[in-house]
Parts: structure tokens; C-alpha cells; sequence
């Protein structure tokens, strides 16, 4: 396949941004040949400044019209599955933006429809394509450290005012949004977590709703978990504090490891502490230390642009995907678990009992204000049906 013909459903914020990227000539083999979005405001934008791309006001139209090879999706959460369960069947290569979706039930039928397929179907965790996360990821794998024993992950620099969420009415609601920071802000650093760590066993969480700001959904989280080593895991995430931390911290066998303000540091023991404190005659010594600066090239431009560069050369010539679609679960199994877990008040095992957690889900957008609100009967149409 010489060229790759798009279609872009959703043209909001991040449509607009990937809009942008493949109309000035970013992404190498494309060509944007037709957006789809139901705000007939962002379609003109479009018609006015591309006249000579396709504007349609659904995705289905977008994909019926068959001039298409295939499909990046841009909308509200819960369209992510539904849409590329659509592409998929149609034939079309699909990307689709973060998360994955809102609940594993409906991501895990996304997955099957792509392991039915033979297109390329691949996740904007564009985050996967920074040299520091890659180093810190090749670290771990290469055994260096030996096994994990506890991992801290603090990430409470994602701080929003209340006028983020006042920005729309299905922002920060459980019908129009499925959640909050959990969902909208960290899907990336969840799926970071678990594409260094590994993911957990079981899960305990304390979620706080409205903690801070004037929403139903989640904005605060504090969750423990564990691994099927026995090793242990803390994720604090927060929208309501500042300046914030961005801090990954792994302790295993063989040290510990920090990623923070751009930076890997590795405080390695010349030898194994399970075995040092087994066989150490003296009860207050410890294994000799060597601090070590991980070396770290400088961050990628245009992380968007890698992760679909990316996506067309697997299209094009076979090469395989920095985030294939189908590791989107992980993410939203995480998430699940912890907001799961902080309703019930007990333990959740992953993967998550995902009827259960479906129920939960509904009994939350059931008593949304975007439930309430007769203008967003589109958006309920679409989280009752898939």
C-alpha cells in the first residue's frame, strides 16, 4: 500500500490536533481524506480550511462512503470500542485515542473483534514513544534489577481547575465522561505502570468523588495492590493538588530504581539483598550501594506523530506496533479495579468481574446529570447499547 487513506472521526481536541498532523505532512504515507463529527461547527472549521476533504456527520456515514483504508477515532470515551468494532468489520485499520475504553466488557469485545480481523489495530499511548520511558522499561526487562518488590507510583502534577470540568456538560460525569481522572487524565500513566511492572493480582483502593472540585466522578485515588510474586504496588494520583509529583519508584533484589523530573537513577547493590539478609553475620550491615545516572537520550518530538508513524509502517510494511490496540485492557482493568473496589469497600481481583463492574457503572449513570439532561440523549444512546 503506497498511501493510507484516513478518515478522522472527531474533530475536537485531539481530533483536531491529529487533523493538524496529517494535513502538514507529520505522518508519511497518508493522506486525510475525510472527518466525521456530529458538531456541525467543527465540520465547517474544516470545510474552511481543508475544502477538499470529505465531511460527514457520523462516523457511520464516514465509513460507509468506502474511500477509506482506515479509521483514527477521536471522541468521547465510550465510542472508542464501538467505532473500531465498526472499522474492524468494514475491513479498516484502526487507532484509537485513549483509553481504551470505559469498562473491560466492552474493550474485551473490541479486542476479539481485532483478533477476528486481519487490519492493524493500534492505541494512542504515545507516552511508550519517550526515550525515558523506553529506557526505564528496557532496564527492568533486561533482569538488572532482579524481582520487583515494591512498586510507588505518585503522579499528582495532572491538577485542573474548576472551570476544566465547567468547560462541558458531559465532562466529569459518569454517562458522559465514565469517570474522571482515572479515565480522562491517566490512562497513560496506567498503562506505564503495568508496560514497566507487570500488572497486579488484586486490588485496594480508596477513590475520593468530588474531593475537590464540583463533580460526581473521581479526583482523587490512593490504591494498593499486589503481584503474583508477593511483591506490592502503591498508585496516588491527584487533579486537586499542586505543584504536584511525577515520581515511578521500583525496589527489587538487586536496588531500587527512580524516574523523576526527567531523570533514571538506579541505586544498585553489588549483590542480592534476599541473599544478604539471609546470610550477613552482622545485623545492622548492609550490601554496598553504587548510584548509578541511567544514561537518557533526549525526549521525542511529536509523540502523536511516533505512535502514528508507527501505526502506517505497520500498515505499509508489517512492522510491529509500539502500543498494539489489544494491551489497551490492561489499563482499563487497572482503573476498574480501583473504582470497584472503593464501592464495594473490599478487595477486587483482576481480571476485574466485569459484569459486576458493568452493573456498578450503570447504577452511576443512571443518577448522572448528563442523565438528566435531554441534550445528551445521543451520548446515552450510545453507553446503554454497547
Amino acid at each position: 500500500m503506497d498511501l493510507v487513506r484516513i478518515g478522522l472521526i472527531g474533530a475536537g481536541g485531539m481530533g483536531s490536533a491529529h487533523l493538524r498532523h496529517l494535513t502538514g505532512g507529520d505522518v508519511p504515507g497518508t493522506e486525510l481524506v475525510a472527518v466525521a463529527d456530529a458538531d456541525e461547527q467543527k465540520l465547517q472549521v474544516v470545510r474552511n480550511s481543508h475544502p477538499d476533504i470529505n465531511v460527514f456527520d457520523s462516523a457511520e456515514a464516514l465509513m460507509e462512503a468506502g474511500n477509506i483504508d482506515a479509521i483514527i477515532i477521536a471522541t468521547p470515551h465510550y465510542f472508542h470500542p464501538p467505532y473500531a468494532i465498526m472499522g474492524l468489520a468494514r475491513g479498516l485499520h484502526v487507532m484509537s485515542e485513549k483509553p481504551a475504553g470505559v469498562y473491560t466488557r466492552q474493550v474485551r469485545e473490541m479486542n476479539e473483534a481485532a483478533a477476528k480481523s486481519d487490519r492493524v489495530f493500534g492505541i494512542m499511548f504515545n507516552q511508550r514513544s519517550r526515550p525515558i520511558h523506553q529506557k526505564l522499561r528496557e532496564l527492568v526487562a533486561s533482569g538488572e534489577l532482579g524481582e520487583i518488590k515494591r512498586t510507588i507510583y505518585t503522579v499528582t502534577d495532572w491538577f485542573r481547575a474548576q472551570s476544566y470540568y465547567d468547560s462541558g456538560g458531559w465532562r466529569a460525569t459518569w454517562a458522559g465522561e465514565g469517570g474522571g481522572a482515572l479515565a480522562n487524565q491517566c490512562p497513560h500513566n496506567l498503562d506505564m505502570w503495568q508496560w514497566v511492572c507487570g500488572m497486579p493480582v488484586r486490588v485496594r483502593a480508596f477513590v475520593g468523588f468530588g474531593k475537590y472540585h464540583d463533580i460526581e466522578v473521581d479526583d482523587d485515588t490512593t490504591a494498593y495492590v499486589e503481584y503474583e510474586n508477593g511483591g506490592t504496588g502503591i498508585f496516588m494520583t491527584s487533579t486537586g493538588e499542586a505543584p504536584g509529583t511525577n515520581r515511578l519508584e521500583i525496589s527489587a533484589d538487586r536496588g531500587k530504581v527512580v524516574m523523576e523530573n526527567g531523570r533514571i537513577t538506579f541505586w544498585r547493590t553489588r549483590e542480592s539483598i534476599d541473599g544478604f539478609l539471609k546470610e550477613h553475620p552482622n545485623g545492622f550491615g548492609r550490601p554496598e550501594i553504587w548510584e548509578i545516572e541511567i544514561p537518557v537520550s533526549s525526549r521525542a518530538k511529536q509523540e502523536h506523530v511516533v505512535v502514528l508513524t508507527n501505526w502506517i509502517d505497520a500498515i505499509r510494511n508489517g512492522a510491529p506496533l509500539l502500543a498494539p490496540g489489544h494491551e489497551g485492557i490492561n489499563g482499563v482493568e487497572l482503573s476498574n479495579a480501583m473504582l470497584l473496589s472503593t464501592w464495594l469497600d473490599d478487595w477486587v481481583s483482576i481480571p476485574v468481574d466485569e459484569d459486576l463492574y458493568y452493573d456498578k457503572l450503570q447504577e452511576r449513570i443512571a443518577n448522572s446529570t448528563v442523565s438528566k439532561d435531554p441534550s445528551a440523549s445521543k451520548t446515552m444512546d450510545v453507553t446503554g447499547t454497547f
